[in-house]
């Protein structure tokens, strides 16, 4: 074959590929977009006819915003927890020097990676009931925060090695302690990073299912992720037009907050300051 021709089917070929994933993921996204608004919403992503009752039935449905103020309390708690948590070890990681450090980091990362929370959750469950945590909202925190960290604590790091220690010394000299250290020199400066793995932890949070399924009896408890799944009609049918209304509500505020943390610190996972 003609190097030219094979150089054009090559594009072409590649230019088709990539329309397809785009199709591929676009749909869903279109299916969220289109399905609140149609008045009798099915499978098929459609624009037949245009309305607002399926708001209007979400706002009557006695589970939609409890559910909502129970998933703010856990992604915000499990975030926070999180951040602080992640950044602590970190910033020890980064500036002590234990030996094997950096083989720990990597095998607390591979450890939560392999140990799923479907594989781990007999244990766990069996762990908060000892604590007598079953069915508080504090349990499923501490255990999203725990799933969590070994991942905030690898992303993190990199940005505190990014700080200069002579921004530690310079407080140092003029009489700063430890924890003043932290605080007013190396936390704004690995601000970038902590924004990424808050709206990185808040989301892993936001979607999270088995964990809250499991670990909270009581619904008034569980979250939004958890109370979508009831959503279905007197015969067993999934009722389209609260699920994709609820869908489409549920993803706004994530959606927003990543906008926010983008416009004001930007993403990036690796550290570095500018000179």
């Amino acid at each position: 074959m003609n190097p030219v021709v094979r150089t054009v089917v090559g594009r072409v070929g590649g230019y088709v590929l990539v329309c397809l994933l785009v199709v591929f993921f676009a749909l869903p996204l279109l299916w969220l977009v289109l399905t609140p608004f149609t008045p009798n919403p099915t499978y098929r992503a459609s624009l037949s006819g245009f309305t607002l009752d399926n708001f209007a039935g979400l706002v009557d449905n006695p589970q939609v915003w409890p559910s909502i103020r129970n998933s703010l309390v856990l992604a915000g708690g499990s975030a926070l927890l999180v951040i602080a948590l992640a950044a602590l070890a970190a910033y020890a990681l980064s500036r002590v020097r234990v030996p094997g450090r950096d083989r720990l980091l990597y095998a607390l990362l591979l450890l939560s990676s392999i140990v799923t929370g479907t594989a781990a959750m007999v244990p766990i469950f069996l762990m908060l009931f000892q604590l007598n945590l079953i069915d508080r909202q504090l349990g499923v925190v501490l255990v999203l925060t725990g799933g969590l960290l070994p991942a905030a604590v690898f992303m993190l790091k990199d940005f505190v090695d990014s700080v200069p220690r002579s921004y530690e010394e310079s407080a140092r000299v003029f009489g700063a302690k430890p924890n003043q250290v932290l605080r007013h020199v190396v936390l704004p400066v690995i601000r970038p990073g902590m924004a990424t793995v808050g709206v990185w932890a808040l989301v892993q949070v936001w979607g999270n299912f088995l964990v809250p399924y499991v670990l909270l009896a009581n619904p008034s408890k569980q979250p939004a992720a958890v109370v979508m799944y009831t959503f279905y009609d007197a015969g067993g049918q999934p009722d389209f037009a609260l699920i994709s209304t609820f869908a489409l509500v549920y993803s706004v505020p994530v959606v927003v907050l990543y906008l926010f943390v983008n416009r004001r610190y930007g993403f990036a996972f690796q550290g570095g300051i500018k000179g």
